[in-house]
């Protein structure tokens, strides 16, 4: 009987790759959300 696990740990530059797409990500909702109340504080001159 082995303790290997059935699936391949996953590799360092995945980990890497999905934290990049979390920053954009996270980084493209908040220049959202700020451009959008940008806009709104203009419009509600």
């Amino acid at each position: 009987m082995s303790v290997t696990p059935v699936t391949p740990a996953r590799r360092v530059r995945h980990q890497a790759r999905d934290a990049a797409a979390v920053m954009t990500f996270s980084a493209l909702t908040s220049l959202s959300f700020a451009a959008v109340f940008l806009l709104l504080a203009h419009l509600g001159r």
